[in-house]
């Protein structure tokens, strides 16, 4: 009985420690959108994400046996004072993952590419250049698992510059130490998906993203889907802005893979769903798939933030473009987002 009492004090003092640090350490504008009434609707949540500071937010909500709902608040453009629009491409940064991921998938299972091959047999000319490169398999690429240095973290980068030399990227963490051994743990880096495009443009004989377009985006219809910035009608593309500024960071380009597309937030919606309900991948390949990636992602650039991500429970895809980073947008932007997720399972 003693024990069960102090085991039920224990359970107290641990959650008004994590009441206390969350109230001590999350800024008040996060909070604010965190505890503030939930609405009845996802449109009253849209509307209500530019009171807490975003300048444009874009959702797209596809349920099961329901048309696929769109929703938009602030402006897209903030001289011109364009409203945004639900049809708008954006910059969906690291989401693009989830593309070459699924067109890695596909052709290991074709045996183009093995799972197992290292770095260094794949790309010989880094042996000796990047630590363990003998030792490092695609799949621990594809998983983040490698220990290769992330190239957004060295000393030399820097975000709000254009970044169209893949080759200067990598130079960043040539020659430098890894972050730990090959699958040793878990650690987020950039450069495994700059260098899984390299091997896929090396075994294709051409460039990934033109396999991307012919083997994923063309079967599924997705003519709103740009491999890079440049592909896309600029008038077409959303601004992006950093808290506080009125600089549009539209032009800031980024042709990095894994980081380099541009979609509208159907189309990103479509994807995502064909992905999770086996409609875009074989059998064998989506075996291949599920051993190597996870099935949604959230994307971030100077300007934008995008969060894509499939619930099974309620059986539902929903994608959230932001138009703002800095500051506090970013618990701001995820605050929104569970909140509709919130409203959609208690509908």
């Amino acid at each position: 009985m003693k024990k069960k009492r102090i085991l039920r004090i224990l359970r107290i003092i641990a959650a008004i420690a994590t009441i206390t640090s969350i109230a001590i350490f999350t800024p008040w504008s996060v909070i604010r959108t965190w505890i503030a009434p939930l609405p009845d609707t996802v449109l009253e949540q849209v509307d209500d994400a530019i009171d807490h500071g975003l300048d444009g937010i874009i959702v797209y909500v596809d349920q099961s046996g329901k048309a696929p709902a769109f929703y938009a608040a602030g402006v897209k453009n903030k001289t011109t004072q364009e409203p945004a629009d639900p049809q708008s491409l954006f910059k969906i940064a690291s989401i693009s993952k989830l593309y070459i991921a699924t067109a890695t998938a596909k052709l290991v299972n074709s045996h183009v590419l093995s799972l197992d091959e290292t770095l260094a047999d794949n790309l010989p000319e880094l042996a000796g250049r990047i630590e363990y490169a003998g030792q490092i398999t695609l799949r621990m690429m594809l998983q983040h698992r490698s220990g290769i240095p992330n190239f957004v973290d060295q000393p030399g980068f820097d975000w709000f510059t254009q970044h169209t030399d893949i080759d200067e990227c990598l130079q960043l963490v040539l020659d430098k130490p890894a972050v730990f051994k090959p699958d040793a743990r878990y650690k987020y880096s950039n450069t495994n998906y700059l260098l899984i495009g390299r091997i896929l443009d090396k075994t294709l004989g051409y460039s990934h993203q033109q396999y991307i377009e012919s083997e994923i985006l063309s079967p599924l219809g997705l003519t709103n889907t740009y491999s890079l910035l440049s592909q896309a009608e600029r008038e077409d593309v959303a601004s992006g802005y950093w808290s506080k500024y009125d600089d549009d960071l539209k032009d800031l380009d980024f042709v990095i893979p894994g980081g380099s597309m541009v979609a509208s937030a159907q189309d990103v919606g479509v994807f995502l769903r064909a992905l999770n309900d086996g409609s875009l991948l074989t059998d064998d390949e989506q075996a291949v798939y599920s051993s190597i990636y996870e099935y949604g992602h959230t994307g971030w650039l100077p300007g934008y933030y995008s969060i894509a991500r499939y619930y099974e429970d309620i059986d539902t895809v929903v994608v959230q473009f932001v138009s703002t980073t800095g500051g506090n947008t970013l618990g701001i932007s995820n605050a929104v987002n569970n909140r509709i997720i919130k409203i959609l399972r208690r509908q």
